[in-house]
């Protein structure tokens, strides 16, 4: 934050509505961003340093677009209050003396600290907990060059160093656009552009789709002893199932039946499958992420992996563990 020297105790001046919800936004904006900062390159040590006792990553990147978009709105922000801060107290330099200053400034070290302080505590938790050394280096090293950075940034502010070095000031800002905007483009080589995340949101829904009509012709085989001869008879009014159709091209799903106790069912997928295995935090103690939550690529999905373009799933029904149902008398 850009501000003027410490004047005089004697002089005081009043603070205004304006003068408060300037610093108070900037401070909320400034506490997001260093957030989302954080949160962002912790998941980016997680994703290019996977631990194989780690949980799932969401493979929609939930908490990578979250992070992403909160930069790109509080960073701006956070930029664009300074500078009016800094451009009024340019024009009044009795505004560098008002108490919302004084209580931001202070307050913005103390959060910080703190925060730092039980970051470090989580993060040595679980290197203790087993987490790989190479992930614990990293992201201590990415909270102690916040915790570096907010002390020289906000000692210095308190001295009243920005505003009378308007040009580092300006430089500042202009270095850290440029790291967020570096941070969010990063963001995208991990998890997709917006069409491909679209793709996979598409290609999850066919899956989900087969697994249905997966689950209704084992169904009918077990009423009736034989495979449907097609997908049509499964449509039941009853208990009603309508067939699935492609989630974006509306085109029916391919199902050919190959033995007596055998079929194949196909689809046509935007992209490669998908599979964070070891990607996530690691998880608590006595816990395994990878059995609390479903994402296709787990272990019980894998038999859905699948590449770009057509791809068929050949199944066989075992009747020992699908037995046909008993017959009413």
């Amino acid at each position: 934050m850009e501000t003027a020297p410490v004047a005089p105790a004697a002089i005081t001046t009043k603070t205004t509505p304006r003068d408060f919800f300037l610093w108070a936004g900037a401070v909320v904006a400034l506490y997001g961003s260093v957030i989302a900062f954080i949160a962002l390159l912790f998941e980016y040590i997680n994703r290019a340093f996977p631990d194989p006792l780690a949980g799932y990553a969401d493979i929609y990147g939930g908490s990578v677009r979250f992070s992403m978009a909160t930069l790109i709105v509080l960073v701006p922000t956070m930029l664009a209050l300074l500078r009016i801060i800094r451009k009024t107290i340019e024009d009044e330099p009795v505004k560098a003396h008002i108490w919302i200053r004084k209580w931001a400034l202070v307050l913005t070290i103390f959060v910080a600290g703190s925060a730092i302080i039980i970051e470090l505590v989580n993060i040595i938790n679980t290197f203790l907990g087993g987490e790989l050394t190479t992930r614990f280096i990293l992201k201590a090293g990415v909270i102690l060059l916040v915790a570096f950075g907010f002390a020289y940034h906000f000692i210095r502010d308190l001295r009243g160093y920005w505003i009378d070095h308007p040009k580092q000031a300006n430089v500042v800002g202009i270095a850290t656009a440029i790291l967020a905007v570096a941070v969010v483009i990063a963001g995208f080589f991990i998890i997709g552009t917006p069409n491909e995340m679209r793709m996979l949101r598409s290609d999850n829904a066919r899956v989900g789709d087969l697994q249905s009509i997966q689950y209704q012709v084992v169904d009918y085989w077990q009423q009736k002893e034989k495979l449907p001869e097609s997908l049509d008879v499964l449509q039941n009014p009853l208990t009603g199932f309508e067939l699935p159709t492609d989630p974006e091209t509306g085109t029916p799903y391919r199902y050919e039946v190959t033995d007596d106790l055998s079929f194949k069912l196909c689809a046509t997928f935007g992209t490669e499958s998908v599979d964070t295995k070891g990607q996530g935090s690691y998880p608590e103690m006595g816990y395994r992420g990878d059995t609390a939550v479903s994402y296709p690529g787990k272990a019980e999905n894998q038999n859905w992996q699948h590449g770009a373009g057509e791809a068929c799933f050949e199944r066989t029904i075992d009747p020992d563990m699908y037995p046909p149902y008993p017959k009413p008398l």
